[in-house]
Parts: structure tokens; C-alpha cells; sequence
């Protein structure tokens, strides 16, 4: 990789990792449902007018914005509302890497390699040690809702690779059109009139500034860029990086939420990141063994 595309791979893991704690702080002024709704309104307006729609069915369109935009950030931005710390998030939401190999075993017959086995188990071991130190700097529900959000979020991992190669950008921009009417529906249903009428005239400069953050950066910027790398270079060297994406945030959220783990999180959270290393780099590391030994037995 040059290292002009190293630096852009690292704008977007900084993006990414700082993301929940903009999230954070966006919940402090606006409720979770609303936040989602201008989140995607300003996602797809007025970036529809500029970036072409990509040429796949409008059914996988709807799928691709119903799972990875509404579902995921619906279970995430109301989990972090509920009590889930923006560290343990980042970190948590990863687990979408093991429901995607799940979801692609069972809807596309995909096989699981043994290091995707070791790599589910070790990192199952530590989201139960997560979830079992449970006080106030974690709430259960906002754990299983993290949870929720990491599936489906993994469900719209499967409906983008249903719809082959595509323009990522217009997937993610005109796949943005799907959100905000449901949000806006769930935030009525559960957030009230007075509360979203409340909400959006005491709208301040701090949340102009997260909306702008949430939807421009981690959501244009973002996408934009790692649609730009994976264009260039394989899959499989592109993809570690997103393991970092954890560290920014548990990383960004200690110094700036002042967010500390306990001892069973943080175990637990050596663990995921050992799980997530062995299902992206294990395959890879059993083949160079294979090798090896065949090369010493010869």
C-alpha cells in the first residue's frame, strides 16, 4: 500500500473510532430515534442530486438501507442512550464480523474455516465477560442492543455482497433515502411530539456539528474512502485495518468521556480483538505454516 493510501486508511479508522463519541454526545441534546432520522436526512440531501444510483434492484436498495443503515444505528444509537459506553461499542459492534460469517454460511452457503471457528469462540468468550460485568458504566440492555446493531449490520454485510459490485458510495447515499422516514416514525412513537419539538429548537452548534461529523465523515467521507482503497488493493489487505477502529474508540473515549474498563471488560476486551485478529489473519497465518512444513519436510 503507498503511503499516501496508508495515511487515507488511517483518516478513516480515526473517523470511524471517534464516531461513538460523537455519538455520545449527540444523545446528550437529541434523542436517539431523532438523531437517526437527520443523521440519514443529511446523509442522502444533497449528495442524491450529485452521486448516481447505483445500478442494482430497488428491493436490494431497500434491503441494503433497512439492515446496515436503520437496523444497525436504530439498536446502536439507542443502546448507547440505555447506558452501552461509546468505548465498549466500538469495540462490541466488531462482532458483526462473526454474524457475517453466520449469516453467509446460511444464506449463501459459504463455508467457516477452522481459524473462523477459534476465532467466534475466543471472541464469544470475551462479549460473555463483557456482558457479565454489568454495573453502571454498562447497562445489560444497552450490551444486547450493541449486540442487535452488530447483526444487523452483518445482514447488510450479506445484502452487499448479493448485489456484487456496485458503486459503494451511491449505495451508501441513495440506500440513505431509506432511513429517515422510519426513524422519524420511531421517534413519534417512542420520543413524543414535545420532546423532537423540543429537541430541534434547542438544536445548538455542538449538534449542527455532530450531524455534520455523523453524516459527512463517518458516513460520506468514510465510505467514500474505504470504497476507494477496496478498489485498489485485495480485500484481504485492506480489511485489518478495521481492527483498529476499536482501539480509536476505547482509546478516544478514555480521554475524552474519561470511559474506564473494568478488569472482566478488559480481559473480555483482549479477547474480541484476539478473536477478530485470528478470524482476519488466521487463514493467512495456518497457509504460511502449511507451507513451511512442507518446505521443511521436503
Amino acid at each position: 500500500m503507498s503511503p499516501k493510501d496508508l495515511l487515507l486508511a488511517l483518516v478513516v479508522i480515526v473517523v470511524w473510532g471517534m464516531n461513538f463519541v460523537v455519538i455520545k454526545v449527540g444523545l446528550e441534546d437529541i434523542p436517539p430515534m431523532l438523531l437517526g432520522a437527520l443523521r440519514f436526512l443529511l446523509a442522502a440531501f444533497p449528495a442524491v442530486f450529485f452521486i448516481r444510483r447505483p445500478q442494482l434492484p430497488l428491493r436490494w436498495l431497500f434491503a441494503y438501507g433497512a439492515t446496515i443503515s436503520l437496523g444497525q444505528f436504530a439498536f446502536l444509537f439507542y443502546a448507547m442512550n440505555v447506558g452501552m459506553p461509546a468505548g465498549l461499542a466500538s469495540l462490541v459492534l466488531q462482532s458483526q464480523a462473526f454474524f457475517t460469517l453466520f449469516f453467509a454460511a446460511l444464506f449463501l452457503g459459504e463455508r467457516l474455516r477452522a481459524s473462523n471457528l477459534v476465532g467466534l469462540l475466543i471472541a464469544a468468550s470475551g462479549l460473555v465477560l463483557i456482558g457479565l460485568q454489568g454495573d453502571r458504566s454498562m447497562t445489560l440492555v444497552g450490551f444486547v442492543l450493541t449486540i442487535c446493531a452488530a447483526s444487523m449490520w452483518a445482514l447488510g454485510n450479506i445484502v452487499t455482497r448479493k448485489v456484487g459490485k456496485v458503486n459503494l458510495v451511491g449505495l451508501v447515499v441513495w440506500g440513505s433515502l431509506i432511513p429517515p422516514l422510519p426513524f422519524f416514525a420511531l421517534s413519534w412513537l417512542l420520543e413524543g411530539p414535545e420532546r423532537i419539538e423540543t429537541a430541534l429548537r434547542g438544536i445548538g452548534l455542538d449538534s449542527i456539528l455532530v450531524l455534520v461529523y455523523l453524516a459527512f465523515g463517518a458516513t460520506i467521507l468514510g465510505y467514500g474512502l474505504w470504497s476507494r482503497l477496496l478498489s485498489r488493493y485485495p480485500a484481504g489487505t485492506v480489511a485489518p485495518f478495521s481492527l483498529l477502529v476499536p482501539v480509536v474508540g476505547l482509546t478516544s473515549a478514555a480521554l475524552l468521556l474519561d470511559e474506564h474498563l473494568g478488569l472482566l471488560q478488559t480481559f473480555g476486551a483482549l479477547l474480541v480483538m484476539l478473536g477478530l485478529v485470528i478470524n482476519v489473519g488466521g487463514g493467512w497465518l495456518l497457509g504460511r505454516m502449511r507451507t513451511a512444513l512442507g518446505h521443511s519436510s521436503t
